[in-house]
């Protein structure tokens, strides 16, 4: 497993991380903040649509909260013209990407039946709540692109490359498997990454798989490799030589980040049924926004920083929330409007029936 960063937020200097410590000799101070900031921001926007869904203006929730690491490191690690597909608590990829996360929150809400434009929102594909199918829709593109000639050009403002994030639980999904065969086959400029949080809502990793899940991947000619997923730094630098190789044309690779899903796996679940307190703690102290913070520290960094850094974070929760408040009612016209890119007189037809079905309600039913 390749660590670089201790959980006392000291540089790991072992022969595993060696290769990888020149990216973080490269980065810059202003950088280093940065992966704090959005990990804290993240944290809080995740608590406070927690706090919203469990007053009734959500309909769900899926927690992000213990993950920040491995997101934002990878996150931070590809390129503006790169492709990231997502599953469905990637919160902190999209405002990364630049996605107004008010979008996310409509999605949870109910008030859309999509979502957001990726080309115009960072390259930033659409939330998947279909366990897996993101992998197949990733690898397609990656094949797109191969075909395309968008990759392996060498230009660093267009060389083109897509990075899939799923879990432990999608790996017992047909899809992942379908989606490694077409990487392999087609060698596609993909990163495969996969966050182990160590379990499928109820179903722990150790009944899913009897050998570490980077392992798989290497049965289908895909290199595999595994870092600590609660290692901001680790994230960033193994993600940007992995997208770098598979842009290159070195052809696809898997990431597995071990790391911990702290909260429910939605607001619909109750960890503690299945969960033991004893473990759910032994991460806690493994925080990954905890031990990046004693690296900053260490470094030097203001108690000023971190203070400020902690008010921006309130003021964005703040105003997720007035902005969520604020959403109205979506028109029913959006069932029907965009179901064929041209009029469709049967989509003309069932919005004039629902239409009069609804008025013959009267007044304001």
């Amino acid at each position: 497993m390749v660590q670089l960063l201790s959980t006392e937020g000291q540089l790991t200097t072992g022969d595993a991380a060696a290769e990888y410590l020149p990216f973080i000799d490269a980065l810059t101070d202003e950088q280093l903040q940065q992966f704090h900031r959005d990990m804290v921001i993240t944290r809080r926007f995740d608590v406070e649509a927690t706090n919203l869904q469990r007053q009734g203006q959500l309909a769900l929730w899926p927690p992000s909260h213990g993950q920040e690491a491995a997101q934002v490191g990878s996150a931070r690690a590809a390129r503006a013209q790169d492709h990231l597909f997502p599953s469905y608590r990637e919160h902190s990829i999209a405002m990364i990407r630049g996605l107004d996360i008010i979008e996310i929150v409509r999605v949870m809400r109910g008030v859309t039946n999509g979502g957001w434009d990726p080309l115009a929102n960072g390259n930033f594909h659409l939330y998947t709540l279909v366990l897996g199918s993101q992998t197949l829709h990733a690898t397609g593109y990656a094949m797109g692109m191969t075909l395309d000639g968008t990759t392996g050009t060498g230009h660093p403002d267009t060389d083109e490359a897509v990075m899939v994030y799923f879990g432990d639980g999608a790996t017992s999904q047909g899809d992942v498997s379908e989606a490694l065969v077409f990487a392999a086959s087609f060698q596609t400029p993909e990163v495969f990454f996969l966050q182990n949080n160590q379990w499928a809502i109820s179903v722990p990793v150790s009944v899913q798989s009897r050998v570490p899940l980077y392992l798989r991947s290497g049965g289908f000619g895909v290199p595999g490799i595994q870092i600590d997923g609660n290692d901001v730094l680790a994230s960033y630098a193994v993600t940007r030589k992995n997208l770098e190789e598979a842009r290159a044309g070195g052809g696809p690779r898997m990431i597995e980040a071990l790391t911990y899903r702290i909260g429910a796996h939605t607001t619909s679940d109750d960890p503690s049924k299945y969960r033991l307190d004893d473990e759910v703690s032994s991460w806690i102290a493994r925080d990954p926004i905890d031990r990046y913070e004693k690296y900053l520290r260490n470094r030097g960094e203001s108690e000023a920083f971190f203070a400020a850094v902690a008010t921006e974070a309130e003021d964005f929760a703040a105003d997720l929330r007035r902005r969520t408040l604020e959403l109205g009612v979506p028109s029913t016209d959006l069932i029907f409007d965009n179901v064929y890119s041209e009029p469709h007189p049967v989509m003309d037809a069932q919005k004039s029936w629902l239409a009069d079905y609804e008025a013959s309600f009267g007044g304001d039913a």
